[in-house]
């Protein structure tokens, strides 16, 4: 099976959506040239990775899914894109932090196993995997070019982890954390339009944001609101859809062409073909 649409999911870890809105100018202009739509979205608690990481690939809050917190290390209970895709015979990629991989592959996660992983039999068939928080963004984005050149994934996620990295150094009213969403949009500046080129449909979205404490976790507007933008011709650019984190998963699905999926999808943000 081909994806009817291919995508590559980019979550940006720890990126807070004023912080998206001020210092990401590559992502504003593909926005202010109509080739893309940027939503804010406030996530589900606890605002915390592992479990909104669920969320986004899941459409499971927290609570429904059980991954509260970030020490929960066990394979997900739910459908996944991931799960949902390789079982309709799509090809599946990541260049993301190791708790994608104990999610969704095997927990737990065991560098010299799971680093690099090429198993079809896996939700996750192809991966770079990485586990300290520090890895360059640059890099991390390498690997998700080498996926894609190498294996063609119908649907791949991209996970950097600087900035989450930057505001736990630094907190999030700091030149640090807003410098380091400014390289991010850089390095999106670089790769997107060679995606965008390849066909691919496009999603840039946050877990969660910062606070001024070097945390996250609770119920603050910084911690909780995150950038959403979405490029690629099967979006209804300029759309006033107003998408729930809790939508993303089912989005991706309906883009990838996955049918019965059974997961909440967005009204308004697709384009009606005939």
């Amino acid at each position: 099976m081909r994806a009817k649409h291919p995508v590559i999911l980019i979550i940006i870890d720890g990126l807070a959506a004023e912080t998206a809105r001020d210092c990401m100018g590559y992502m504003q202009a593909l926005c202010d040239s109509g080739q893309a739509t940027r939503y804010a979205l406030d996530c589900a608690l606890p605002s915390l990775s592992r479990p909104l990481y669920e969320t986004l690939l899941t459409g499971a809050t927290p609570i429904e899914s059980g991954v509260t917190h970030n020490r929960v290390v066990r394979l997900s209970n739910q459908s996944s894109v991931f799960s949902l895709a390789s079982t309709a015979g799509l090809k599946t990629a990541a260049a993301a932090y190791h708790w994608f991989s104990e999610l969704y592959n095997r927990a737990p996660y065991m560098a010299e196993r799971d680093r690099f992983t090429d198993d079809p039999e896996l939700p996750i068939q192809h991966g770079c995997f990485y586990h300290q928080d520090h890895y360059p963004d640059e890099h991390l984005m390498l690997d998700a070019d080498w996926l894609l050149r190498r294996h063609q994934p119908d649907f791949m996620l991209v996970h950097p982890m600087n900035v989450d990295d930057a505001g736990h150094r630094a907190g999030y009213d700091s030149s640090h954390y807003r410098n380091t969403a400014r390289r991010m949009d850089g390095l999106l500046s670089h790769h997107l339009p060679q995606w965008l080129a390849a066909g691919y449909q496009v999603l840039v979205t946050a877990d969660h944001g910062m606070n001024n404490d070097r945390s996250h976790g609770g119920t603050l507007a910084e911690e909780r609101q995150v950038p959403l933008w979405v490029a690629g011709d099967a979006f209804a650019q300029a759309s006033a859809a107003q998408p729930q984190q809790t939508e993303i998963c089912g989005l991706v699905c309906e883009l990838l062409g996955v049918e019965g999926h059974a997961k909440a999808v967005p009204a308004g943000m697709l384009r009606v073909t005939a």
